[in-house]
């Protein structure tokens, strides 16, 4: 497989012959305003600018939208995305609002995705954010559903991103039934007023390999949103610290890796 980190959460993954755009986020730097409620609001997004061609992610076979939130499909997406592009969503509310919005070929992943020649995608539930967020209907409301993705084919290594979500059980259920290779962690330690951390951060790679500690984990989800704190240069000091660094990718945008 060849993963590209884009920006934020966007990610390029080439995997067993099928390119898959995922969470887009295409809008120009600066393009609108940080997300109100949030750490370091009065910053705009997204922070930095797109590191490649527009042109070369609407390629891409397939986009999947683990959610709907602005800064996994922007409008910029909805407007550069081609009408009839393939796009999965994680159910069908969210199907629904990507087809109001004008597109055609949209459909909804199950907890089960087989595709030709063995490709299989798993949808993993997750959380947005703690217990004690959930609890208050308002922001629960705000914080909404998002789910991960596990790829599997028998020519590839097992792939978990892990999407927008907080250590939870789920999350854990899916590394021990998967055991995959590779996971990708949204670990920008994203804050909202009040309530804390709504991804993961710095902590939860330690965790994840004391779970798998043969696994590779990607870094992703990281300065690009206002509300992301966790910084590339604090998380490999982290890394370093922890004597995992070896372990932990922590690519630029636009960097690709392959395994």
């Amino acid at each position: 497989m060849k993963l590209t980190q884009i920006r934020n959460a966007t990610l390029l993954l080439e995997y067993a012959g099928t390119t898959f755009l995922i969470d887009p986020m295409l809008a120009e730097k600066e393009a609108w305003e940080g997300f109100a409620g949030t750490a370091r609001s009065h910053l705009r997004n997204p922070m930095v600018a797109l590191p490649v061609q527009v042109e070369t992610l609407l390629a891409a076979d397939i986009v999947i939208v683990t959610h709907t939130h602005m800064d996994h499909w922007d409008d910029a997406a909805q407007k550069c995305i081609p009408s009839n592009k393939l796009i999965y969503t994680q159910h069908q509310a969210d199907a629904e609002l990507i087809r109001s919005q004008g597109f055609t070929n949209v459909r909804v992943l199950q907890d089960e995705n087989v595709f030709t020649d063995g490709l299989t995608i798993y949808k993993i539930e997750g959380q947005h954010g703690s217990n004690d967020a959930y609890a208050v209907p308002p922001v629960a409301e705000r914080l909404g559903d998002a789910c991960g993705l596990v790829f599997t084919h028998h020519d590839e290594q097992t792939l978990y991103i892990a999407g927008d979500t907080v250590w939870v059980k789920p999350y854990l259920k899916a590394l021990q039934r998967f055991a995959p290779d590779v996971v990708v962690l949204n670990i920008g330690d994203a804050h909202i007023d009040e309530f804390g951390p709504i991804i993961m951060g710095a902590q939860d790679t330690l965790r994840t390999l004391q779970v798998l500690p043969a696994a590779t984990l990607v870094a992703s989800h990281m300065e690009a949103i206002n509300h992301c704190l966790l910084s590339r240069r604090e998380l490999r000091e982290f890394t370093q610290q922890q004597g995992i660094a070896d372990r932990v990718a922590i690519p630029e945008d636009g960097e690709s890796l392959t395994f």
